[in-house]
């Protein structure tokens, strides 16, 4: 088994793609532990510091790409009925938005929250589609350093992040009940937990 303390990346990519379950994990002062099967989390020593390179399984893929494939022709009605259940959860987060802002029309029905809502619904699944393509959270029709600044503008917090991470796993449960599983929640779990954490590396002031 190849480990990170003094393995070139290209050794690393190639453990990682052979065992892609049991990883390595180096510290400055020990020797090589091994994490549990499922985790697949690479630790590598770069300048004395530790970078964290989490790893997104084939297996996972394939369930993120077939629950996808099943949605996609209904993801403007999941769309509204993902916004619809993060402001069930929290209502407080409609302040966030400026078009929901003492409007008078009721949410199912505002034509502003529908395109928003199935915006973000796509992004967000086709993210995760191609995560592991990629092998970087990709998104389109934006940028990250966009996202990152326009959610640290509307002081977005992780419990938002949680909020939404629930509302997501719910909508995508109710969307295809007869293929969701506990693997499958895990496979969408782990893609949006990526994505939140490459949008949180760029929420700055925009410059």
């Amino acid at each position: 088994m190849a480990y990170a303390r003094s393995r070139p990346l290209s050794l690393i990519h190639m453990a990682m793609s052979k065992w892609p379950c049991w990883v390595a994990k180096t510290s400055l002062s020990s020797a090589p532990s091994f994490m549990a099967p499922g985790k697949c989390i690479l630790e590598i020593m770069s300048n004395n510091t530790l970078e964290e390179v989490r790893g997104f399984t084939e297996e996972q893929e394939a369930l993120v790409v077939k629950s996808w494939s099943a949605m996609k022709k209904n993801s403007g009605e999941l769309g509204l009925k993902f916004f619809l259940k993060i402001f069930e959860i929290a209502p407080s987060a409609q302040k966030m938005f400026s078009f929901l802002k003492d409007s008078q029309v009721p949410l199912e029905k505002n034509p502003k929250l529908k395109t928003h809502a199935v915006t973000v619904f796509v992004m967000t699944c086709e993210s995760a589609v191609q995560l592991r393509k990629s092998g970087k959270v990709t998104v389109r029709e934006s940028s990250l350093k966009k996202l990152g600044a326009s959610h640290y503008k509307s002081g977005v917090a992780d419990e938002h992040f949680e909020v939404t991470k629930f509302a997501l796993l719910e909508t995508i449960k109710e969307a295809v009940p007869e293929i969701w599983s506990l693997g499958m929640k895990d496979a969408w779990g782990e893609a949006y937990d990526q994505l939140v954490a490459a949008i949180k590396s760029e929420m700055k002031p925009s410059s």
